[in-house]
């Protein structure tokens, strides 16, 4: 039980602080913004990968529970589990800061939970899921290289995957946002509602689409197995 409650914690303070960031900064408005929010979500990583990697192996996200679960590294009980544990922790970070949001002065209050949208693809669902599946599929095969237990960075393994996190932000953020983690679009995107509700399907089935690349990516050319290596 622990390993799925560690799952809650960190996805929560990813959503809480990724998305926090983005909203406090109004990301997009300027460079800066969109520089502040990339670098906030992958530090947000790297901070809760030293702090549950040894607990959970800090997934945080149901597209690298996904990867692992193609690549045999988890079972499907505890993929499942995992998924639905970061997706309560989502909607904890995400009431948090709801809550955040709308307190103080009713001039400033408002609904915004930094969910992720299709304005910087014209609003086209293909393009995002394009998008989505693209980003997400690097992302998961550098996190499927840096743990891996033979192959991998071992300690560096948490600073690598943020430090890529960065970047998949800095690429992603004037597209679509930027989600790569349908729990982290998930519960923003309730408490937003609209048209961002509208469009969750695309940040749930592009980065499932891309985590499934990334294990098929990996299986190519990074795993020993006996069937991967047929």
């Amino acid at each position: 039980m622990k390993k799925y409650l560690a799952e809650m914690v960190g996805t929560m303070v990813l959503v809480l602080l990724g998305c926090g960031t983005a909203v406090a900064l109004a990301c997009g408005a300027d460079t800066a913004s969109v520089v502040g929010t990339a670098v906030a979500f992958g530090l947000a990583v790297v901070a809760m990968a030293y702090t549950i990697g040894g607990i959970s192996g800090c997934h945080i996200n149901p597209a690298i529970t996904l990867g692992c679960l193609l690549t045999k590294r988890i079972s499907g009980k505890d993929a499942l589990m995992y998924m639905i544990f970061q997706v309560i922790g989502a909607f904890i970070g995400s009431a948090i800061l709801y809550a955040f949001v709308n307190t103080g002065s009713p001039e400033i209050a408002g609904t915004s939970t930094g969910a992720n949208g299709l304005a910087g693809v014209g609003g086209s669902a293909l393009a995002g899921i394009i998008v989505e599946a693209v980003l997400t599929c690097i992302f998961v095969l550098v996190v499927l290289g840096t743990t891996d237990a033979k192959k991998g960075a071992g300690n560096f393994a948490g600073l690598a995957i943020g430090l890529s996190l960065i970047l998949i932000h800095l690429v992603g953020i004037h597209f679509t946002g930027t989600s790569v983690n349908p729990a982290r679009s998930i519960a923003p995107a309730v408490f937003e509602g609209g048209q961002a509700l509208t469009d969750l399907w695309v940040f749930i089935v592009g980065p499932f689409i891309g985590s499934v690349f990334a294990a098929l990516v990996w299986c190519i050319i990074g795993c020993d197995c006996k069937e991967c290596k047929k």
